[in-house]
């Protein structure tokens, strides 16, 4: 049997048409899978009772469950989830003092094996569908409403997996979290970030990507970059500034780099400065990001020092520049950090 979130509305109409039924019961249906977030076919209370029945001898609904919750001394909340396949992804909300935020999974796993990342020692397992993509978003956002009052502000995809190689399954959740059919969420509120998969960055444009846009850079110099993510040996700098100018001129919209900023590794003035060249090409603002130390990791926090120096020769070639704040370190929900240590 299928899981009924693989439908749309129309194929469900069809099916409950099948079987002697109302196809205005579809409307209902959707509403329970999409709006409400019925966890089984018995929870959509105003179905027949033999219509339910029959929707569960044709369909699944694999709703993933919460299977560990971890809380930050900083009450940053990271979820362990179970999928139907018994394995895990993690995603987190990341609260501050009047909206929370929440980060979300692609992929069990990573492909991309970035040296600094402990995602990428899992391993790859397979792509999340859309359902399980927007059903974290669901549950994390009641999860929000129950702890802190409101629900989710902001959502960004930044956490297991790289979602440009789930893009159509990433789409199709981004579009339902958006809709009014959903969550009816705007596409302001939603970030994507990628390594720099360039062909799928201008695609993103060809499509009309109404979201925001953030690029794991990490590095302006070609040899360092090779060296921390082996997907610039295949997407190197030249194509991956072409891209994003690519994106930025169809879009119109600024795009957001991704700076984890590395003891003695990329954090001299000179690394500055060649970031500074690399973001010339198009509309753009800078996150540093603080390195967020993992087990058996070589790489260490860069100092106070150097950091002010790297911030402040940007700053100087008129560069918007943030330094993010971890949060969650303590519970392994921090970039970087999510690892499924019970896996």
């Amino acid at each position: 049997m299928i899981d009924i979130k693989s439908l749309n509305k129309s194929e469900i109409e069809a099916f409950l048409l099948s079987k002697g039924e109302q196809k205005f019961r579809a409307g209902q249906i959707y509403e329970w899978l999409w709006k409400k977030g019925a966890k089984s076919f018995d929870d959509m209370s105003n179905l027949s009772k033999q219509m339910r029945t029959i929707l569960a001898e044709n369909f699944t609904l694999n709703i993933p469950s919460i299977d560990t919750k971890l809380v930050s001394t900083d009450k940053t909340i990271k979820i362990a989830f179970s999928l139907f396949d018994d394995t895990l992804v993690e995603g987190v909300i990341i609260p501050s003092s009047d909206r929370t935020t929440a980060c979300l999974s692609s992929q069990v796993g990573c492909a991309l094996q970035c040296s600094f990342c402990a995602t990428g020692t899992l391993g790859y397992k397979r792509n999340l569908t859309a359902a399980e993509i927007y059903d974290q978003t669901f549950i994390l956002n009641q999860l929000s409403i129950e702890t802190f009052g409101y629900g989710l502000s902001n959502i960004v995809m930044m956490g297991m997996g790289e979602p440009l190689q789930n893009y159509k399954n990433v789409m199709d959740a981004i579009a339902k979290i958006t809709s009014t059919d959903g969550m009816g969420m705007s596409p302001q509120r939603l970030t994507l970030s990628t390594a720099g998969l360039a062909p799928q960055i201008k695609q993103l444009a060809d499509d009309g990507f109404k979201c925001n846009l953030a690029v794991s850079l990490h590095s302006a110099d070609e040899a360092v970059r090779n060296k921390l993510m082996l997907i610039n040996t295949a997407h190197p700098l030249d194509s991956l500034r072409d891209a994003i100018s690519y994106f930025a001129k169809k879009t119109g919209s600024r795009v957001t780099m991704e700076y984890l900023i590395l003891n003695d590794i990329n954090d001299s003035v000179d690394d500055a400065q060649k970031l500074a060249v690399f973001c010339r090409a198009f509309p753009s603002k800078i996150n540093i990001i603080e390195y967020n130390q993992t087990d058996n990791s070589p790489f260490k926090t860069t100092s106070p020092e150097r950091l002010k120096k790297f911030v402040s020769f940007l700053e100087s070639k008129n560069m918007i520049v943030n330094i993010r704040a971890s949060k969650g370190k303590d519970i392994d929900a921090a970039c970087g950090q999510l690892v499924n240590k019970r896996k």
